[in-house]
């Protein structure tokens, strides 16, 4: 029999942040009582700052799965997903802390809503101020505000894929949350497929989303869950890897969605927008602000950015 819901949670050496996470996740599902079935899961990428022992030792109703190497993250949720027997699936980050019942949330507001295929939460900052929960598919405008952002206005409007702020007071459909916090139907996951393992980091949820509007099901925000999101805990251990995986991505997604000429012209913009980058590095070098091996490190990263 299946159970309501199941939450994934893939980490790779976030373990103090895990813990936090873990904590808030339990105590939101208890609160919701018995009217919630629920079991979660932990995939552990590969960790090697104990965190898979911190789950065994300290949640022993969490299904820790203690993978061998790191196989990303789409890899690691879909290892979740294929074992979950839930009706919906909810994929949180783990440098993630759920508010109050927000799991709960989540599932009625799917509940409630049956054309929904997929819903994400409201997020906030650790300091509990307006984090930009969802967002709209990829254009090249935001590809080049990415490099040159020119004034904030911009970079908070919708040509950067934001949705207004005053949006978030109440539920509205968009075009993808935040993989932050994302939750599906499992009925849609059989529909769509899981998701694309080709994706390392970054667009995954992106890609699923786009799959899930595909098949003619809504995606919408709901501000009744609140989640807190500190951001790029597992980026920041590798910044220059994952500033190069981003941008993979990016080119996987617009050459599987939108076709070779929109790549095409998204990789220009990466080409400018990586000039640029380095111009200001070896400013920056000749300026005294940087030294040689850091001159040396984001050039290199620029280099690989565009070798692909």
């Amino acid at each position: 029999m299946k159970c309501d819901l199941a939450v994934v949670v893939v980490s790779y050496n976030t373990r103090d942040l895990l813990r936090v996470c873990l904590q808030s996740l339990v105590a939101s599902l208890v609160r919701s009582g018995h009217s919630l079935s629920y079991e979660i899961f932990v995939v552990d990428n590969a960790s090697h700052d104990g965190s898979p022992s911190i789950v065994a030792a300290e949640f022993p109703t969490v299904r820790l799965i203690s993978l061998p190497e790191n196989c990303g993250f789409a890899a690691g949720n879909n290892v979740a997903i294929r074992r979950a027997n839930a009706r919906y699936i909810l994929l949180l980050n783990p440098d993630t802390e759920t508010l109050g019942d927000a799991p709960a949330r989540l599932v009625r507001f799917l509940d409630d809503h049956p054309n929904l295929g997929a819903a994400g939460g409201r997020l906030l900052n650790p300091d509990l101020t307006f984090q930009h929960s969802c967002f709209r598919f990829p254009t090249l405008p935001m590809s080049f505000l990415d490099f040159f952002p020119i004034h904030h206005r911009l970079t908070n409007s919708r040509f950067n894929g934001r949705y207004p702020r005053s949006h978030y007071s109440q539920p509205f459909e968009i075009d993808h949350p935040l993989g932050a916090c994302l939750i599906v139907r499992s009925e849609v996951i059989q529909q769509v497929g899981l998701l694309d393992e080709g994706f390392f980091m970054y667009c995954e949820e992106v890609d699923w989303c786009w799959r899930i509007k595909q098949m003619g099901w809504k995606i919408a925000y709901t501000p009744d869950a609140q989640i807190i999101h500190v951001g790029g805990a597992s980026s920041r251990q590798n910044v220059g890897p994952m500033f190069v995986e981003l941008h993979r991505s990016r080119d996987r997604f617009f050459r599987k969605h939108y076709g070779d000429a929109f790549a095409l012209a998204a990789r220009l913009i990466l080409r400018l927008g990586t000039a640029t980058k380095s111009a200001e590095a070896r400013r920056a070098y000749r300026q005294g602000l940087i030294g040689a091996d850091e001159l040396a490190r984001r050039l290199a990263i620029y280099t690989e950015v565009n070798r692909w």
